[in-house]
């Protein structure tokens, strides 16, 4: 009979949402912890690091049209 808390300690424990967020902002400033680098590499999955980087990059840019169009606009 196998120990609930044994296969716990078996598979690692998941990003939160915050943690993988924040490693999204800090990777596009271009500053990461080495603690948070081995964090990411140990517990994250690529497909969500993928799908989080590539919705900050669709929000970035549509950002920054809207303040283009807003700076155009204004200066008439």
């Amino acid at each position: 009979m196998t120990d609930k808390k044994n296969d716990d300690r078996d598979t690692p424990p998941r990003m939160r949402r915050r943690d993988m967020i924040s490693t999204i902002l800090f990777g596009a400033l271009g500053v990461q912890s080495n603690k948070a680098r081995e964090r990411d590499f140990s517990h994250g999955k690529p497909s969500h690091f993928i799908f989080f980087g590539l919705g900050f990059m669709l929000v970035f840019i549509l950002v920054l049209v809207g303040v283009v169009k807003l700076v155009t606009h204004l200066a008439g």
